[in-house]
């Protein structure tokens, strides 16, 4: 491949450097701590900071504030950006800058809640450890009229990575709210005016039972089953 550095190549800069060390030595999707940063490039001022300006030329690097698994020390590499290495490629991504206007009302439209599992700040999550952090995302929307539209939202710091990059279909949406029956619907503008949805004793009784590990299943189906036949 023409025109790629070294990430050993000292004549380059490095942003450069550190930019095709993530490439070349760590991988995409893979984990690398700031320590081994620091130690592949010895008396390199700032490193970390340099590290950071990749992310305004469109690096996608995690902390453990988009990934809850990662410790402190440790960051993903997950997406490569613009090849820094090349000229004029290098410079910085045009910001859209989010408001403390535009901020605060979404979240108040968004109730201050994740929209995508309900929770809300500085509470725990339902499995694993720590605890929410509320941020505002860009999704795209696609219209009724085929566009597609930008739109911002409340998710937490764990929806935001795995929603990374999705769309929502309006239109496909629509579609299929068409498709149910004057009970369903009466049910689902319930839920949306109260912006909270009601689970039946059967739903929960269900959520629980489908958790369980194989033998407990067998031992609920079982119970249940045998007494029906």
């Amino acid at each position: 491949m023409t025109n790629v550095p070294s990430w050993q190549d000292t004549s380059y800069g490095s942003k450069v450097r550190v930019a095709r060390w993530l490439v070349e030595v760590v991988g995409e999707g893979n984990l690398f701590t700031k320590t081994a940063m620091r130690e592949a490039f010895p008396g390199v001022a700032q490193i970390d900071r340099r590290m950071r300006d990749l992310r305004e030329a469109g690096w996608v690097i995690d902390t453990n504030r988009e990934d809850p698994i990662l410790n402190s020390n440790e960051h993903r590499f997950v997406a490569e950006g613009e090849p820094v290495w090349l000229p004029g490629r290098g410079k910085a991504r045009p910001k859209s800058t989010l408001t403390a206007t535009q901020r605060s009302e979404t979240m108040r439209s968004d109730s201050y809640l994740c929209r995508s599992c309900g929770v809300g700040a500085g509470e725990s999550f339902e499995s694993g450890p720590g605890t929410a952090q509320l941020e505002i995302a860009r999704r795209q929307v696609k219209l009724a009229d085929g566009s597609t539209e930008t739109q911002l939202v409340t998710e937490c710091n764990r929806c935001r990575v795995g929603n990374r990059g999705s769309e929502a279909d309006l239109t496909e949406l629509l579609r299929r709210v068409d498709t149910l029956g004057p009970v369903e619907r009466k049910a689902l503008a319930q839920w949306m005016e109260a912006d909270h949805r009601t689970y039946s004793i059967l739903e929960k009784l269900w959520g629980t039972y489908r958790s369980l590990p194989a033998d407990a299943r067998g031992a609920v189906k079982q119970a249940v089953c045998g007494e029906s036949q």
